[in-house]
């Protein structure tokens, strides 16, 4: 089995914890990661310059916010980041890449 720090970071909310739910479930189908973390400190997403939540996050690299994808598009996401510890194409509020990129805080891009 391969191991990487696994992390869920968000305010609490249904949509925080069910990432978090469905993050543990594809990990331990994937064979990745005995335990996935989750935490409300949302300094560390904002640390990490993210500025919605959830946040998914590999290896202390942030590579998803603001959504919670289905089983198969997490799963998808968890493997193309495992293997990499640069992650610089991070997938915001968005999971198809040719529609416009949305605001990613809920202010709808007026901060």
């Amino acid at each position: 089995m391969t191991t990487h720090k696994i992390e869920v970071i968000g305010s609490g909310c249904k949509k925080c914890k069910a990432l978090f739910e469905l993050t543990k479930e594809v990990a331990k189908e994937l064979n990745i990661s005995d335990e996935v973390e989750y935490s409300t400190d949302i300094t560390k997403a904002v640390k990490m310059g993210m500025m919605s939540s959830p946040v998914l996050a590999i290896d202390n690299a942030p590579v998803l916010a603001g959504v919670l994808p289905d089983r198969e598009k997490l799963k998808t996401i968890i493997s193309e980041h495992t293997g990499e510890k640069d992650v610089d194409n991070i997938k915001e509020t968005n999971t198809k890449s040719d529609e416009p990129k949305k605001p990613c805080c809920s202010c709808d891009g007026k901060c």
